[in-house]
């Protein structure tokens, strides 16, 4: 007979090295650094920004417990406590703008929580980052919708205006839309400075603002040690340095390479999204590997490409080839030492 007091053996897969993380801890870590941000794009769209998250975190709770409830899974509303569906709505409603009606929301919270994370079997199996695979087909499906900026309520042009409504081209909008590239580089010098595009004081998704309050999130999870930096160091650090050689080449036709790092969604991308444990490489190289092919790819996309932004697509994509990447990208396994070389044996 088996004594109670005897541990059991219990048999698992690999990995098997543990610690004090969990699911829940890495899930509200990442949401109490969001809020700064989240917190920033209340003061300059109001409360229609709580508005788009209230309805972003309500349709992919309620997605996520249809899913569950579906595949007959016990423990509901304790999994929906993990944190990670409230995760997703927080990131889904930083990548909209604050026009966003609701039924747009919800068709995003659908897309994100059933095609992008259950078909694939739940938590931790999805390939592709949820909220940005939203994002993506949100943008091709209602173009329209996803590109009505409001502009803040500290943007100059509304304070000549007593009207609702007033709308502002987001910097790279009018960068992608000018007639030629150096008619965009005007354009941008004209109407932004680099201290509103750091602060906050532009145009776009609640996500899209203030690079300020993102960075301070993205480096308390690094000093948390929630993320990891070489991914955020790579991403940024590609980005800055291919936009630093566009400009040196051709500083009429292309912006100063701040504006490149302060516009758009590179900070979101590369401190909240990119990061994601589940489609981002395992080992510190291929996060480096992953990070630079983001930041690659972000460039060619802003630069080249037809849509103004490229940090959703740079990041799906990349979320594609991470199986590439962890299966030619090996670490060293863990307490293996190099063989010593063979010696010539002693001429006697």
């Amino acid at each position: 007979m088996t004594d109670p007091n005897t541990p059991s053996l219990i048999l698992s897969s690999s990995p098997h090295i543990r610690s004090g993380k969990s699911i829940e801890s890495a899930m509200y870590h990442v949401l109490i650094a969001l809020l700064p941000a989240l917190a920033g794009a209340v003061v300059f769209f109001g409360l229609d920004a709580l508005r788009v998250a209230f309805w972003a975190v309500g349709g992919c709770l309620a997605f996520e417990a249809m899913c569950l409830r579906m595949a007959g899974k016990p423990r509901v509303l304790r999994t929906l406590a993990d944190g990670s569906a409230i995760l997703t709505g927080v990131l889904l409603a930083m990548n909209l703008p604050s026009s966003a009606p609701w039924w747009l929301v919800l068709a995003g919270a659908f897309v994100a929580m059933v095609v992008a994370k259950h078909v694939f079997g739940g938590l931790g199996a999805n390939p592709l980052n949820p909220a940005l695979v939203a994002r993506i087909f949100l943008l091709i499906a209602w173009p329209a919708r996803m590109t009505h900026w409001p502009a803040p309520r500290f943007f100059p042009a509304t304070a000549l205006m007593n009207a609702d409504g007033v709308t502002a081209a987001t910097p790279l909008g009018i960068l992608a839309a000018a007639e030629t590239p150096a008619a965009g580089v005007k354009a941008l010098e004209a109407q932004f400075a680099i201290r509103d595009l750091f602060l906050g004081n532009i145009g776009g998704s609640l996500g899209e603002t203030s690079a300020l309050l993102l960075l301070i999130g993205g480096l308390f999870l690094i000093g948390r040690r929630i993320i990891r930096w070489e991914i955020p160091v790579a991403y940024v650090g590609t980005m800055a340095l291919l936009s630093t050689i566009a400009w040196a080449i051709e500083p009429e036709a292309a912006p100063d390479p701040a504006f490149h790092l302060f516009a758009g969604g590179l900070f979101l991308g590369a401190f909240f999204m990119a990061t994601d444990y589940v489609t981002s490489p395992m080992s510190p190289p291929g996060m480096l590997v992953f990070g630079v092919g983001c930041g690659i790819l972000t460039f060619l996309i802003r630069f080249f490409g037809g849509y103004p932004e490229g940090v959703s697509f740079a990041i799906v994509i990349m979320n594609s080839l991470v199986a590439l990447i962890d299966r030619y990208v090996v670490p060293r396994r863990e307490g293996l030492r190099a063989k010593a070389a063979p010696q010539a044996p002693a001429e006697g």
